[in-house]
């Protein structure tokens, strides 16, 4: 997920300073009728980068990058994923027991777990410095090898931070799908408040709501989300800085403008997240690339018809959704969204809410065909761009200078 640079954060700190003077503010938007309610659990990303800058400077001593060779970076990564993924069964049980009813007491049914994971997180915290130097190194050599980054380095360099994540309060239309409000909220929001924030701004601004989770932002240093999932670090690692470098450039500094522009950002982040990762793990984590491979070769079995495909099924929704709006039918559409999402939830697929926002939010990735984004033009487009570019880097330069959708369908028709 894209967020704006820290230069524009400031100018627009500031401009809303002068606003704060006016003796009559105006809520005329949607997004400004939506902070009425969301506020006072809104993210501080001024305070987070002030302290993610201070962190990596104190980190920028342990540069485990240059001081271990490429078997201790291994290790090293190995075991502080070996480590969280312990600590994720070990919260997944500690979960279960203050869920379960029978429980009279779950501080103390939990007492040893929770001793537990309180000294997984003491390692976890201690070893998170060295794992974030490595995979730092490891994503900016791949940007280095394959020309993305010039002169030896990454414009911007290349820093991360493993913290707990905003959620984002996302908002539509209800007679058509389009992102009118993104509003960063505080990471540990219950689903009680959750749902009452979802409920009031509706009501306030007329639009379908939801609130999301998100896995990564690219602001700087960019924000990731612990996992002990290496292949999805990595990707998320440089889908962010992807971001990050297309801020500096038309694309990028448009990303608001228009939702064609935020779908060309997404989808050429997420294209190039995934196509770094793979590189990082084919260089450094060879013995994931079998996985992987294992697995697309499962996918392309043919399975009996029981086999439920989400990406078809949510395509064939958002197909559908749109058709039912364009026909005004605002009533009937929310109602096959919600046919549709008890379907989804009866194949293992837990989706809380299906929406206009839903689509809104979702729809903009589409570096895949199918899925959220429906038969919006824009993905497609995107993806016949780095088909026909000669290499990762001259995609993303040429697609980096755009300023229209327009731009990008002159570009492949050319």
């Amino acid at each position: 997920m894209k967020f704006r640079s820290i230069s524009r954060f400031l100018i627009l700190f500031c401009f809303f300073a002068v606003l704060l003077t006016l003796s009559t503010p105006s809520f005329s938007t949607p997004t400004k009728k939506a902070r009425l309610y969301t506020r006072p659990v809104e993210f501080d990303y001024f305070s987070w980068d002030i302290n993610a800058f201070i962190t990596k400077i104190g980190q920028s001593g342990m540069n485990a990058w240059q001081q271990l060779n490429d078997i201790q970076q291994h290790q090293l990564v190995m075991h502080y994923l070996d480590l969280t993924y312990q600590l994720e069964v070990l919260q997944a049980r500690i979960q279960q027991i203050y869920a379960d009813p029978t429980i009279k007491d779950p501080d103390v049914a939990a007492r040893v777990e929770l001793e537990q994971q309180a000294v997984l997180q003491t390692r976890i915290v201690s070893l998170t410095p060295l794992a974030e130097s490595v995979l730092q190194g490891q994503v900016t050599q791949i940007l280095v090898e394959d020309g993305i980054a010039r002169l030896g380095g990454a414009v911007p360099p290349l820093m991360f931070h493993t913290t707990p994540l905003p959620k984002a309060l996302i908002a539509s239309p209800r007679d058509r799908i389009q992102q009118d409000v993104n509003v960063s909220l505080l990471a540990d929001l219950t689903l009680e408040q959750i749902e009452a924030l979802e409920d009031q701004v509706e009501q306030a601004t007329g639009e379908s709501v939801l609130v999301v989770n998100v896995g990564g932002i690219g602001i700087y240093p960019t924000m990731v989300m612990r996992s002990s999932n290496l292949p999805w670090i990595i990707d998320t690692i440089a889908h962010e800085w992807t971001h990050n470098y297309l801020t500096l450039r038309p694309l990028g500094l448009n990303y608001d403008t228009s939702p064609e522009l935020r779908t060309m950002n997404e989808t050429a982040a997420a294209l190039a997240g995934g196509e770094i990762s793979a590189r990082v793990l084919a260089h450094y984590y060879p013995e994931y690339v079998s996985m992987l491979d294992d697995g697309q070769k499962l996918a392309s079995l043919n399975l009996p018809d029981e086999i439920f495909d989400f990406r078809a099924e949510m395509h064939t929704t958002r197909v559908k959704v749109d058709e039912l709006l364009a026909a005004g039918k605002i009533t009937e559409a929310e109602q096959y969204m919600e046919d549709r999402r008890i379907l989804f939830v009866s194949h293992g697929f837990e989706i809380r809410k299906l929406n206009q926002a839903y689509f809104a939010f979702y729809g903009a990735y589409a570096d895949s065909p199918g899925g959220a984004a429906g038969e919006d033009p824009v993905g497609p487009a995107v993806r016949k761009l780095r088909e026909q570019s000669a290499s990762l880097a001259d995609f993303l330069r040429t697609i980096g200078k755009m300023n229209s959708f327009e731009d990008l369908q002159y570009a492949i028709k050319k």
